[in-house]
């Protein structure tokens, strides 16, 4: 059975961001994920951390202006600057909360920019972005978005993914796999995993339609979940949805067992 962590972004949004932790420690989870920590100092999610023996799995590089609507700036010609500066401050933070992989939004296209100059901004931040995690002892991941939820979202499949991290060729660098993302965009979701399991990094869950938590939707995790053990993914998987109701009424669908990272 897979390991799941709460993704703090997404879950426990009743409380705030720093009393997540506790929370998420109270309903059993042993790991946490979130989209970004830039707004908060690293040693007070540290602290956090650390009280409630949690494990940090993932977080974000900088991705410009979320709250602007901007989701990342990775394939934006004008703003490499800004992406190479953002790669330096999430190791630092990365260093300092104990994570050992981070999430690179690729983001929304911007108008007026050939594909061609966006795959190639895209590239070489990555390769940038790569060979300086790789220094810190750091993986690199690449999450296709469906571009339902994020219209014009650059990188959206899995297969568009894998392409541009051979044109990278960094061993350090792979695919982000969420499962809510995929379905919508591809289908298909046990053969993906299968087909491409050694370049997956990380995987991430929500159900469809909705986003809710598994077990609201069409997506048969009870499957999935075996399916993982199966095709041997040892790694988290993040339960990055959205609560139907709340997050603890949610949580009804994680699987009675204490090896899913998850206390019965």
């Amino acid at each position: 059975m897979p390991q799941f962590a709460a993704n703090l972004s997404m879950l426990f949004t009743e409380q705030p961001f720093l009393d997540r932790f506790e929370a998420a420690a109270r309903a059993g989870f042993e790991a946490v994920e979130f989209l970004f920590p830039y707004a908060f100092e690293a040693q007070e999610i540290r602290r956090r951390l650390d009280a409630n023996n949690l494990k940090l799995v993932l977080h974000n590089l900088p991705a410009g202006d979320w709250e602007a609507g901007e989701r990342g700036i990775a394939c934006h010609p004008d703003r490499v600057d800004e992406f190479r500066a953002g790669v330096a401050r999430a190791i630092t933070y990365a260093q300092a909360l104990g994570v050992g992989q981070l999430n690179c939004l690729a983001g929304k296209t911007p108008a007026g920019v050939p594909d061609a100059a966006l795959r190639e901004t895209l590239v070489a931040n990555l390769r940038f972005a790569a060979t300086a995690l790789k220094v810190a002892g750091l993986r690199l991941l690449v999450e296709p978005i469906n571009t339902f939820d994020i219209p014009g979202f650059y990188v959206n499949r899995t297969a568009q993914a894998l392409a541009i991290l051979d044109e990278v060729g960094a061993d350090n660098a792979f695919v982000q796999y969420d499962i809510y993302h995929a379905q919508r965009m591809e289908g298909e979701l046990a053969a993906t995993l299968q087909k491409h399991i050694a370049r997956i990094g990380h995987v991430q869950l929500a159900d469809n339609p909705g986003r809710n938590e598994p077990g609201t939707g069409e997506i048969h995790y009870p499957f999935l979940f075996a399916h993982l053990d199966r095709i041997g993914y040892s790694g988290w998987v993040g339960c990055e949805y959205k609560p139907a109701t709340t997050t603890e009424a949610g949580l009804h669908w994680i699987p009675p067992r204490a090896a899913s990272g998850v206390t019965p």
